[in-house]
Parts: structure tokens; sequence; C-alpha cells
């Protein structure tokens, strides 16, 4: 008798309880799941074009599959931890673009949120090349790991052939100087090289400005040391109390805001001489530096 009343009873609320909850939870996961990826990422990676010939894998070992499933990660920094805001991405142009922009953040948050904007704020939404460090081809795993994301070393070749496919290439003219200001420098742009206008006026290419505010606060450099890096055959090593804190490892959550400017276009010889490129490139860091200053007077606090 006792058994056959837990039997009504199991049936009657128990399992109901538990189908409801089960329920419940499955609409929570996909509400958080819209949140995080949106309601049409299946669709952003079924339209995203890629050039990869008839396999999955490019020349330079970018992965799709791989990418793919890197998105799904980055939307959630993109969206929910630096709460990103774009602006401007409509004038990102299609075909062969190089995106310029400023560097910071000591580690290179600033590219994975501009390759985020691009795939899921851009329209059509793209996959980014960026030209990244020789020395990080030299660390375990992340040099491999860059190259499956899309990621490719800095050289003129690399760019020059990415271009050619028609590709939107991600510079940062700063480079490690860039991503590795002390905290007391704070964007105040550093001096840029002069690759990326040759390669613009060799190509014909547009490049669009872009500005990112945000990075500087996530971690505090009080300085570089010349004998770390040295010791770690790095170009910096930057000092930061932070990452000796539990959990400091992370960048903090500051909110990140992207904006894309004007495309500009240049004309004259790549093989110019240094002085007369330098004033093309010193058009395009003045610009830079005009919309990280308008950007830094328009908000309201690091984290909001």
């Amino acid at each position: 008798m006792a058994l056959t009343k837990g039997t009504r009873l199991l049936g009657r609320e128990v399992l109901p309880r538990a189908r409801r909850g089960a329920d419940g939870a499955q609409e929570l996961v996909d509400e958080v799941t819209v949140k995080v990826l949106g309601q049409d990422f299946q669709d952003r990676l079924d339209r995203v074009p890629v050039h990869v010939g008839s396999g999955s894998i490019d020349p330079f070992g970018f992965d799709v599959d791989t990418a793919k499933r890197v998105a799904a990660a980055c939307a959630f920094f993109h969206r929910v931890y630096f709460r990103t805001e774009v602006f401007g991405i409509h004038r990102v142009p299609p075909g062969r673009v190089l995106l310029v922009a400023n560097h910071s953040g000591q580690l290179p948050v600033d590219g994975m949120l501009i390759g985020s904007s691009m795939f899921f704020d851009g329209e059509p939404p793209r996959f980014i090349r960026s030209m990244v460090e020789k020395w990080t081809q030299t660390l375990p795993f992340v040099g491999t790991f860059f190259q499956r994301v899309g990621q490719v070393v800095g050289v003129p070749e690399n760019a020059r052939r990415l271009l050619e496919q028609g590709e939107a290439v991600l510079v940062f003219p700063e480079g490690a100087r860039g991503v590795s200001k002390p905290f007391s420098e704070r964007y105040h742009l550093t001096e840029f090289g002069l690759g990326f206008m040759r390669l613009a006026l060799e190509t014909d290419t547009p490049i669009v400005p872009v500005a990112v505010v945000g990075g500087e606060e996530q971690y505090i450099n009080l300085g570089n040391s010349k004998r770390l890096a040295k010791m770690f055959r790095m170009p910096v090593f930057p000092v930061i109390p932070q990452w000796l804190v539990p959990g400091g490892q992370l960048p903090l959550p500051t909110k990140y805001r992207i904006y894309f400017g004007e495309p500009l276009r240049f004309d004259g010889d790549p093989d110019d001489e240094d002085a007369v490129v330098d004033e093309h490139v010193q058009e395009v860091r003045r610009t830079i530096q005009a919309m990280v200053d308008r950007g830094l007077e328009r908000r309201k606090g690091i984290f909001w």
C-alpha cells in the first residue's frame, strides 16, 4: 500500500515538478545563450566569407572550424565581460582593407574585440586577419593557436597575399611599444612604423582608422623591465602588481568602446623615402589620436 501511494505521489507531483524545473533551466540556458551569441549567431557563421580553397585550413594555418568555435568564446568577452560598444563599423568597406588601430592593454585583448566587432556587429560578418609580432611564434602553443584563428606573422609578404585575397587585415603600427605602455602614458600613441603605409600604397588599399578606448585600464603597468624582458626573450616585460594577486591574471572588466573612422586613401610611390611616407603615416596617427581623445571625452567612467 505504501509503495503504491509513493508511486502515485511520484507520478502526480515529484516528476512534474522535476520536468518544470528542467524546462525552466533549459529556458534560462537558451536565454543566456541568445544574449551572449545573439539570435543570428549561426546565420553569421554560415555567411562569413572565408578563403581556404577546397579544405578548411588555408596556407597560413587558418582553420575555419577552430575560428568558429573560438568565436563563441569571444562573444562572452565581447558582449558580457567587456560590454563592448561599437561605433561606425558601417564605414568599413567591402573587399580588402587595412584596419589600423592604437594598441594597448598589455595583452592583445583589443585585437580580439576588434575581430569580435567585425564578426558580431559588422554587416556582412567577417573574420579579420591580424598581423602579430614574430616573437609570439616562439611561445609554446600560442603560435599554433594564433595561426589556427587567423593571425599571421606581420611581414609584408603575408599581408600582401591576404589583401590580394580580399581580406580585412588588422595592424597595430605601434607594435610592442604600444601594447606595453605604462599607465602614466595611457592613450598617448607612440610612434608608428611605416610598413602598413607602404603596403597600402603598393596595393591601393583603403585604410580604416580604428580607435580603442578601455584597454589601458585593464592592467596597471608601472613600467617595463629590460632585465626580465631579456631573461624571457621578450621585446618588453611589463611590471604589473595585479598579476601577483589571486585572480589578478584576468584583466579588469573595463568597458571597451571601439570607433571605426572614415576610410582613408593615399596616393604615392611605396618605395619613396621614409620622410615622404612618414607624412602619410603621421596623418593616420593624428586621426586615430583625435578619435581616441574624443572617445575619452565622451565616456563617463572606466567600467560603464
